[in-house]
């Protein structure tokens, strides 16, 4: 790192509602060798090896609920074991990644709106930015280092193309180094989708 810590980055990755700790590992063997990667499994479990950052409820109109609460404790969960793995092997926010998948990508984004000073790199996939988790008092100054890669797909049928579009416009209104693409692709992440997310890591290590 920069900083002369000799710490390798650190690449903590957040899965999807109702995945685990595994999904993400596939991406692992692609990866930079420098990189130390952690899979972070979600607190809440919905049985079966499915496990959640917080619950999605549904009315009797089929209209979805998230359950802030456990959001934002989710969020509270991460920053402690960021802590404490940023303790352990000497990182830095400045060589802290954080890769998030679909409700992953969620809690990443308000993560570092949340904590910037937590981690400056984001990997946001297949997600949006949950507007009821962003801070009240956005403190501009404080996203100078922040660095965001978000890619979705036009053809995602769990989470509409127009949500991330909306996620881009308001982050292209912060101070942070802003990378959006899109891909024709569904809820997922396609190989020209990864080559360019892999590039933009190695570009940031």
């Amino acid at each position: 790192s920069k900083e002369g810590n000799g710490a390798s980055p650190l690449l903590i990755m957040l899965h999807g509602y109702g995945s685990n700790e595994q999904d993400l590992f596939s991406f692992a063997p692609e990866l930079s060798d420098n990189l130390r990667i952690v899979s972070f499994r979600a607190p809440y479990s919905l049985g079966m090896g499915a496990y959640a950052w917080y619950a999605i409820n549904f009315d009797a109109d089929q209209n979805k609920f998230s359950d802030l609460d456990q959001a934002r404790e989710s969020l509270n969960i991460l920053k402690e074991e960021i802590d404490a793995l940023q303790k352990e092997y000497g990182n830095t926010a400045e060589n802290t990644f954080v890769l998030g998948f679909s409700q992953g990508c969620i809690l990443s984004l308000a993560f570092v709106l949340n904590y910037p000073s937590k981690t400056q790199n984001i990997i946001g996939l297949s997600g949006y930015l949950m507007r009821e988790l962003v801070p009240n008092n956005l403190k501009t100054e404080d996203f100078k280092e922040v660095k965001i890669y978000n890619s979705h797909g036009t053809m995602d049928q769990v989470i509409p193309i127009s949500w991330a579009q909306k996620t881009k416009a308001f982050m292209e209104d912060l101070p942070i180094d802003y990378c959006f693409e899109q891909y024709p692709a569904g809820h997922g992440v396609n190989p020209q989708n990864f080559f360019s997310l892999r590039n933009w890591i190695d570009e940031k290590i």
